[in-house]
């Protein structure tokens, strides 16, 4: 995986935008539990992107793929609970919940790509 690529981009830009939503979860509508949660799988998502970028093989590349792709499914198990309990707006969970799928769709394809290359 080369060193500037859509998925390390968009990872980052989308943790980024997870911290600001910790920060609000936290200043303005006083929530402390869930918000932890989510702030710990939406940076985890590109920290992983990040890990896998230095990985030693195939193998190490592919697992911390799929660690981004599994903390990615927990970032939108998380962003629904905040709508369905009123933390966050439709508008607010739709825009997150639209980036996390994407995030989602092009890890899968890499772990694809990657899985068929090696079989």
């Amino acid at each position: 995986m080369k060193q500037d690529n859509i998925i390390q981009e968009k990872s980052f830009a989308f943790a980024i935008r997870i911290v600001k939503l910790y920060k609000f979860l936290c200043e303005e509508k006083k929530e402390f539990v869930l918000s932890k949660q989510i702030l710990r799988s939406g940076t985890s998502i590109g920290a992983n992107i990040e890990e896998s970028i230095g990985g030693q093989s195939d193998k190490d590349f592919l697992s911390k793929i799929s660690i981004a792709y599994k903390e990615t499914r927990e970032t939108v198990y998380w962003l629904k609970l905040l709508l369905a309990t009123d933390y966050l707006n439709q508008e607010q969970a739709d825009r997150l919940l639209k980036d996390a799928e994407e995030i989602c769709k092009i890890l899968g394809k890499i772990q694809i790509t990657i899985k068929n290359r090696n079989s």
